[in-house]
């Protein structure tokens, strides 16, 4: 029985989301790339309406949906419209490209666990888009902070878990 899947987001400079997801429990691959936008084949110069995205995958065993939605609502800003620190622009939206049903649900689940948290200073802005293609950047921009540890990046841990741990 497979115990991997997917879960696609994007929350900024995928730089900075794939440097953090890649050393969480459980997450077995990360891959930056374009996704939620309209050209095939998007590239750095050309990704009409693509967000700067990243592919994770976990392993079912270690982790959920649920805990990298988590851990993504506390390592970028949710309540601004399409900016990350100093980036700027739809490529730079937060979203979560759901594949099914179940996945759409746990956002908004999730969505109304930080609004009620009143951690942030506005509401969730992060778009639920349904998954369509998901195109790997660059070779370059693939691991671009382990290759360039000084490199840009606004992303960090903010707070600890929204989720009830009983």
């Amino acid at each position: 029985m497979a115990t991997s899947k997917k879960v696609y987001i994007a929350g900024g400079c995928f730089w900075g989301m794939e440097d953090l997801f890649r050393k969480r429990k459980g997450v077995l691959d990360t891959e930056v790339g374009y996704i939620g936008g309209e050209n095939e084949n998007p590239t750095y110069d050309n990704h009409p309406g693509h967000a700067e995205g990243i592919e994770i995958t976990y392993d079912t065993t270690e982790t959920n949906f649920k805990e990298i939605l988590d851990y993504f609502f506390r390592i970028h800003n949710p309540t601004t419209v399409d900016q990350q620190g100093n980036d700027i622009g739809s490529s730079y939206r937060s979203a979560i490209f759901y594949q099914n049903e179940e996945e759409k649900q746990t956002a908004e689940e999730v969505i109304a666990i930080v609004n009620q948290s009143n951690r942030w200073d506005g509401k969730v802005v992060t778009t639920l888009e349904p998954y369509t293609k998901f195109w790997p950047a660059e070779e370059y921009h693939q691991d671009y902070l382990v290759k360039n540890p000084n490199g840009y990046t606004c992303h960090f841990e903010r707070f600890g878990t929204f989720l009830d741990k009983k």
